[in-house]
């Protein structure tokens, strides 16, 4: 958010991927538009937490009285890359009611039998809600294409069906926000050994995690394409440094405040006499 405590820019415009944007040219441990400490960035995360919870009501308060509003943030990164970070310290501030999350995992066998995007659509918030997907359709243009699952006229197919979807969400109200966390393979290698050295992290490791940090190279220019083939007016793909946890946090929170109060969200107006139910509960 403009003139927020720490960024001299609107991370909207700084973190966007614009015109010619190119991944390999973007820092993972740079703090684009922020120029304020960890300590700034902690410091600016909770106390824009009650602006975030309130704008999350007035999206759910609108759905009451008819309101199609409603957000989307989809979250795609390398593993280790701290989607669930994002999760628990963006999201916490936020009313779970209003809140509908979807960690998408491997597809099923009976998923399979469908289109890539029909598990997708069953999961797309409803009106008055903030939807938080981890992962999302992008893995079927991302991994499919990283090992080969799908031939490059099918990835292409998909980057079409992925834009028509995303247009169809903002037609139908909803507030489309893409984010890629944007990871080192360096930083990743320390929070994959920094797992192993702590026996409470143990149950986050998994040998595949190693094993695709091999095709590190074609994952990063899978998300290259996929960013040039879905950046769209509907629906942007913001790219976050992820390299400080603290700083990409704080970045996600505040494209997040940037989307909602650019839906410009009312409380509704209330349907009866206030001074006269003021005057009935006074006397009660």
């Amino acid at each position: 958010m403009a003139g927020a405590v720490g960024f001299h820019q609107d991370p909207s415009e700084t973190l966007r991927a614009g015109k010619g944007f190119s991944l390999s040219d973007l820092d993972p441990g740079s703090t684009p538009g922020f120029d304020g400490t960890k300590e700034d960035g902690q410091a600016l995360l909770a106390a824009m937490d009650d602006e975030l919870a309130e704008q999350q009501e007035k999206i759910f308060a609108e759905s009451r009285f008819g309101g199609r509003k409603r957000i989307l943030l989809i979250l795609q990164a390398m593993d280790t890359a701290g989607k669930g970070g994002i999760v628990n310290h963006v999201m916490a501030a936020m009313d779970p009611q209003g809140v509908q999350f979807k960690a998408f995992k491997a597809p099923t066998d009976v998923e399979k039998s469908y289109d890539f995007l029909w598990r997708i659509e069953k999961e797309v918030p409803a009106a008055g809600m903030v939807g938080v997907f981890d992962r999302s359709h992008y893995e079927d243009v991302l991994i499919h294409r990283v090992h080969r699952w799908a031939s490059p006229e099918e990835i292409k197919r998909r980057y079409v069906a992925i834009n028509e979807f995303e247009a169809r969400l903002s037609g139908s109200g909803t507030t489309v926000v893409k984010v890629m966390l944007h990871i080192s393979g360096e930083e990743q290698k320390e929070r994959l050994l920094a797992r192993l050295d702590n026996p409470a992290k143990h149950w986050k490791y998994s040998r595949g995690d190693l094993d695709e940090r091999a095709f590190w190279e074609d994952y990063m220019s899978a998300y290259q394409s996929a960013i040039d083939e879905t950046n769209t007016a509907n629906a942007p793909w913001y790219v976050v440094p992820a390299n400080k946890k603290w700083f990409a946090r704080i970045a996600v929170q505040q494209l997040l405040l940037g989307a909602m109060n650019g839906m410009d969200l009312q409380w509704p107006k209330a349907e009866f006499d206030v001074a006269l139910e003021r005057e009935l509960v006074a006397r009660s």
